[in-house]
């Protein structure tokens, strides 16, 4: 954008005019409103999310950092979070572990947040104890990836075939490891097996 600046007398007095040279200028103006209507209109809108095999489903209960309640298809079931473990409110022989409570919190107020949807992997929909097994999103967000990034979760249970969404776990694990938040400021505390009080 160049401006061309001319230096006119009027009635003896000196004015300075500026003039755009060229299209440049009004093609800035133009470009400028755009990207500006475009953010406007895109402020509310969520990003797109492919929700291909997400079925909304209703929260009954959150159970704990990995385990909720939910009403699907017109019963209540236990569901168990694919991908993930979090601390024991209550484990068997260590009791309530570091960061269990903080995962269960942190999990509700996720759950509460938005649209609960979830999505079944191409493996088993069931664990042996009968619970569903799922990825859980709020408003097309994965529930079990933000726990994993807030250092409240750690990557576990790989059973082949349900590994869809391994690769951004493990990724978010990586980042929460190297920061050192959550279970992860606690040396030794998390294990392949699990977390060692």
């Amino acid at each position: 954008m160049f401006k061309r600046m001319k230096l006119m007398k009027n009635n003896g007095q000196r004015r300075v005019t500026t003039r755009w040279k060229g299209k440049s200028g009004f093609s800035t103006l133009i470009a400028l409103i755009a990207v500006g209507v475009f953010m406007f209109f895109s402020l509310d809108e969520e990003p797109d999310v492919d929700r291909t095999g997400f079925i909304p489903v209703e929260l009954v209960r959150t159970i704990d950092g990995d385990t909720i309640k939910i009403l699907y298809n017109g019963k209540e079931q236990n569901l168990r979070y694919l991908l993930i473990d979090t601390p024991e409110l209550n484990h068997k022989q260590q009791g309530k572990q570091p960061f269990s409570e903080e995962a269960a919190k942190r999990n509700d107020e996720l759950l509460k947040s938005g649209k609960l949807e979830i999505e079944f992997d191409i493996g088993e929909r069931e664990d042996k104890y009968g619970r569903l097994l799922a990825y859980v999103y709020i408003d097309g967000q994965s529930v079990q990836q933000k726990l994993v990034e807030e250092g409240l979760a750690r990557v576990a249970y790989i059973y082949p075939p349900n590994t869809k969404h391994l690769d951004p776990y493990k990724a978010a694990e990586k980042k929460a490891q190297n920061t050192g938040i959550g279970i992860w400021s606690i040396e030794d505390y998390v294990t392949n097996r699990g977390f060692n009080n």
